[in-house]
Parts: C-alpha cells; structure tokens; sequence
C-alpha cells in the first residue's frame, strides 16, 4: 500500500499543469490546431485522459493556456541592448515587435490564433499582454493620452497582421515550408511579374526583383520603422502646432 501510494504521488507530480502545457505546445509545433487531441496528448504523456482533464478542464482551454505561454515567454525573453542601457520607446516596440515576430516564425500555428483572439477574445490575457506591451511605450512617446488606443491599435494591427502573413504554414503545395521551398516560391512569383504588361503593371513589373529577393524579417521591421516615424512625426508636428492632437 505504501508503495502504491508514493507511486501515485509520483506521478501525480511528474503529470504537473506545465508539463502538459509543454506538450500540447511540442503537438501544435508539430502539425497544427488539429494535433492537439485528448488521445494523441494522452499518447505523448503516458497518461490516461482522466489525469489530464484533473489539471484542464477541455481542449479549448489547454490551448487558451498554450497561446498565452507561448506569448508570454517571448516577451519575457526580449533580447537586451547589450550595453545595459535603458531602451527608448522605439526601441522597445521594435524588440516587443520582433519577439511576436520570432514567436509565430517558431510556431506557425499561433498566427490564426493571434487573430482570434484580437478580434474574439479583446479581454483575454493575449490580447491585453500584446497591448500592455505596446502600449507602454507608446505612451512614451508622448502621445497624447486620447490618441493611446488609436496609436497602439496601429501597432498591434500591422504587427499582428504582418507576422501573419510571413508565418510558415505547412506546405500543402503552393506555400512554402523552408527556405528551399520559399526562394523557390519566390522566384515563380517575381517571374510571373516580370511576365506582366509593363504598360499595365508598371510598378508591380518594376518591383519584381525586389520581391524576389526580400528578407522577411528586415522588411517586417522597415514596416515597423515606417509606422513609428508617423506617429512620432504627426505627434511632434501637432505639439509644434501647439494642438496636441493629430486626429
């Protein structure tokens, strides 16, 4: 009986809440939202379902729990200067921006998910994480205190929108999965613009190359500088106006 009970007390702490979050994670990363499931969870942890539902209550909610994680440790692993000193504001969204950015590269199932919960789930602790974590250094800036949501909206929004759209999505024979496979895409696209009616695709016949041979993470952070510099420039204009407001 003794041995019976330290075995069940074993496992009980080896089955903890944060090793099955860490496991549905490894299931998403491995094959997406449709993986993560009682029996193949059930499978990876040598477990019975009953065990797991005692630390989640659902599926929902473990990947509820899962997203929040993920989010959480890449802004809390947001990587430093390097020289100790204190970040400006942009700086701060840049690294806020590039560890979103890094989060859904690494686990391309989290872009739908972003997007769910910015329009489904505004009170949850993912979108209100990601806009705390914006917003701070927005309103460092010094833009005023009205214009905070509008600013940090268009943040979130290119942010969320462009990591989106770079996430790696399994291949299903049109999008790329690796590298190999992305240069490949690339070059197909570039040609097909190349191919167009210079007389009716002027700019997207001019821009062809460009495309082809793009990075997707400088081109993410251009767009985050482009962003900035509008705000910081119509904030700055408008106290220079002696309005204080832009919109």
């Amino acid at each position: 009986m003794a041995t019976q009970l330290r075995q069940s007390q074993r496992r009980r702490q080896v089955l903890s809440r944060e090793r099955i979050v860490a496991a549905a994670i490894e299931l998403l990363d491995a094959a997406g939202e449709g993986a993560l499931t009682v029996r193949a969870l059930s499978e990876r942890l040598a477990t019975g379902s009953g065990a797991i539902y005692h630390h989640v209550g659902n599926m929902n909610e473990l990947l509820q729990v899962a997203i929040d994680r993920v989010i959480a440790d890449a802004l809390a692993a947001l990587p430093a200067d390097g020289s100790g000193a204190t970040r400006t504001p942009e700086e701060e969204i840049r690294a806020v921006a590039l560890g979103l950015f890094d989060a859904v590269t690494k686990h391309p199932w989290l872009a739908a998910q972003l997007a769910v919960q910015l329009t489904r789930s505004p009170w949850g602790p993912v979108t209100v994480r990601v806009f705390e974590s914006i917003g701070r250094p927005v309103r460092s800036l010094g833009v005023p205190q009205p214009d905070w949501f509008a600013a940090t909206s268009a943040l979130v929004h290119y942010i969320l929108g462009a990591t989106t759209q770079n996430a790696q999505t399994p291949h299903d024979g049109e999008t790329p999965r690796n590298e190999v496979d992305r240069a490949e895409f690339l070059a197909a696209a570039s040609k097909a613009w190349q191919d167009l009616d210079p007389d009716d695709y002027p700019f997207v016949t001019a821009i062809a190359e460009q495309m082809r041979n793009h990075d997707d993470r400088r081109q993410f952070l251009t767009g985050i500088g482009l962003v900035l510099r509008g705000i910081t420039t119509s904030y700055s204009s408008a106290e220079a106006r002696g309005t204080g407001r832009t919109i």
